[in-house]
């Protein structure tokens, strides 16, 4: 993005969300397995994990400010150490990888089980898409995350409220938990984990994206909407799996088949915007890999975006529902040093035994 457009609330709002709905929170899947299996007690669940994603999303954006950071490194060193911060690095190369991967099965989920198309058609159409994308360079990411956005949110709600207003308070108080099912056997853990794998995800986004930045004011702001809205939208989509809990999790794609309840003109509707949410995660976890290791405007880059994209397109192959349920855990597990990090360093920093980041310089093109 070009230095001199200053980035709005929605704008830093609408990444934000943008980088962490993806194939799995707007299937319900992701949702589905660490908060919905859990009954009633995943609203404790859903309100820990907003108000984790509106802190850790402001520590990651001012930081990225702060430190002009290109990528994620600058920040991840900046909180744990070079030793640690190299490990958690690793982690995070391999799990933007392993995102994309999954946004490739997703969307073979998608053509497959809603528009009967072959599977490897919509992965090859996922990554095809991502590519040509991520090549334009950060300008092109943030554009297309923070456009379709909007779209995806709305859908989520509409489909969510309208299965709602069908049920009753008794039946989401009446579901009962199926915790063997779960992605890990315990709710806090599990809401834990959902915050912990989601940044690490959106600090290869957040970090370049708070470097973008005039001031700090539009960060905090879009961390606050952000988070409120990640939340938001995951309560609604808790709700309405509650309602319908003991026939959802035989989908792969649940919110379809709750899409599907209201009219086949709805769940047409809803694979399509599901199609672009993959999409909007897919080109996050791809520019954020590239990033890491390249310029992704440059020869080498755009090379490794191909090669990355291929790679990622053949380990689809696995299947989406498997790439969840043991992917995402794995990598929460690592992403809990990250937080660790982020929360040990903000309480040194206020307490004045740790140099703060270096704050960065106003920017001469469009001071205030």
């Amino acid at each position: 993005m070009a230095g001199d457009k200053k980035l709005s609330t929605f704008t830093v709002a609408a990444t934000y969300i943008g980088t962490v709905v993806g194939a799995g929170f707007a299937s319900g899947q992701e949702v589905l397995q660490f908060f919905g299996y859990f009954g009633p007690i995943a609203y404790i669940g859903l309100i820990m994990s907003t108000m984790l994603f509106v802190f850790f999303g402001w520590r990651m954006l001012t930081l990225g400010f702060e430190l002009q950071a290109d990528s994620h490194l600058p920040v991840v060193k900046y909180v744990v150490g070079k030793k640690i911060g190299t490990v958690i690095d690793y982690v995070i190369i391999f799990f933007l990888f392993g995102a994309l991967t999954i946004m490739a099965a997703g969307s073979g989920a998608v053509f497959q089980e809603q528009f009967g198309l072959s599977p490897l058609l919509g992965s090859i159409v996922m990554v095809g898409l991502t590519l040509v994308t991520v090549t334009f360079g950060i300008g092109s990411v943030i554009k297309s995350i923070s456009f379709i956005v909007p779209f995806l949110l709305t859908a989520v709600l509409v489909v969510s409220i309208t299965i709602i207003s069908q049920g009753s308070f008794s039946d989401i108080i009446g579901a009962a938990p199926n915790i063997p099912n779960a992605a890990v056997g315990n709710w806090m853990l599990a809401a834990l984990l959902y915050v912990s794998y989601n940044l690490v995800l959106s600090v290869a986004i957040l970090a370049p994206l708070g470097k973008e930045a005039n001031n700090e004011t539009a960060l905090a702001k879009g961390a606050l909407f952000g988070g409120l809205g990640l939340g938001l939208g995951a309560t609604a989509i808790v709700t309405a799996l509650l309602i319908k809990i003991s026939q959802v999790g035989r989908f792969d794609v649940p919110m379809i088949f709750l899409a599907g309840e209201i009219s086949p003109l709805a769940q047409l509707l809803y694979s399509g915007v599901l199609f672009a949410e993959v999409y909007t995660t897919a080109v996050g976890s791809l520019y954020g890999f590239v990033t890491r290791l390249s310029n992704p405007t440059s020869f080498k880059g755009r090379w490794l975006a191909v090669g990355a994209a291929v790679g990622a397109f053949v380990l689809s192959r696995f299947g989406f529902v498997n790439l969840v349920s043991y992917l995402l855990p794995t990598v929460g597990f690592a992403g809990l040093a990250l937080l660790i990090g982020l929360t040990y360093t903000f309480i040194r920093e206020r307490q004045g035994t740790v140099v703060p980041a270096p704050a960065a310089k106003p920017r001469e093109d469009n001071k205030e």
